[in-house]
């Protein structure tokens, strides 16, 4: 077994936003194995980055699909189910969060009704809604894999992380439930829990930088998570070098989950 498994394998990217995206180094990770790319944008303001980063991979499909919308997913799986034909998909890459700015700057007990919905929605129920649209594309294959992209903030609490940490703890409620469903398919479900990186994502959250400086300090690695970090560790969890991997939450943070006071 090796990473040849994903050779000129159609693979789903959701969420890449810009060459600083953690999607863009598991992109690039995936391409260098021979894997054909799908990647989703949500709107055109999105498309304009995306659509340069696809060009400099022969091959890949751009299409629109918008997570909060179920119908924006089907047509988006209805297009890779055409691109793909009967081979079907191997793996999809989850790495969609989001959250409105007043919700991660107030107090989490001021978290809004409409804000918590969003921020569980996109951020975790969407895995859900992708899932349930792939699985008779991965039955074509035979099986395959996904994984999606959490924080250490879904099980402990991280300052002006707020609602997000709600929303990536269900996310990693939703890895476990849907490994156990579809085991049975021999698709196979797992999360990484990254250490922060400046992502277009991140610059969202308060004092950012002063939670950069502050991890790399006291990382065991002693230094920041890099997109190269979590693209290696991708790579094995969608190849079959993974084969009996599902379910989990895998930490890619230089060993800071592993600290106490």
């Amino acid at each position: 077994m090796s990473f040849e498994s994903l050779k000129g394998k159609h693979v789903v990217i959701l969420g890449l936003a810009n060459e600083r995206s953690i999607a863009w180094g598991i992109s690039q990770k995936l391409a260098s194995v021979g894997a054909k790319l799908v990647f989703t944008y949500v709107n055109e303001a999105i498309e304009r980055r995306v659509r340069p980063l696809a060009d400099t991979i022969p091959g890949s499909l751009v299409v629109k699909c918008d997570v909060a919308s179920d119908e924006s997913i089907d047509f988006a799986f209805a297009a890779v189910a055409e691109s793909a034909g009967a081979a079907g998909i191997a793996a999809v890459v989850h790495s969609v969060a989001y959250a409105e700015q007043a919700d991660l700057k107030n107090p989490f007990v001021e978290t809004s009704r409409s804000g918590f919905h969003t921020a569980l929605d996109v951020s975790a129920y969407s895995l859900i809604a992708v899932a349930k649209r792939a699985v008779p594309l991965f039955k074509l294959n035979g099986g395959g894999s996904i994984i999606t992209l959490s924080y250490l903030g879904a099980d402990r609490v991280v300052a002006n992380y707020n609602v997000m940490g709600v929303a990536k703890a269900a996310l990693e409620s939703a890895v476990r439930y849907l490994a156990a469903d579809l085991g049975v398919a021999g698709i196979r479900v797992n999360a990484i829990s990254a250490g922060p990186i400046k992502t277009l994502a991140a610059a969202g959250f308060p004092h950012f930088k002063e939670l950069l400086s502050s991890f790399a300090e006291r990382a065991p690695l002693k230094r920041n998570t890099t997109q190269e970090d979590v693209a290696g560790t991708a790579l094995y969890l969608l190849s079959e070098l993974s084969s009996g991997v599902t379910g989990e939450t895998i930490y890619v943070d230089s060993g800071f989950n592993i600290l106490g006071l």
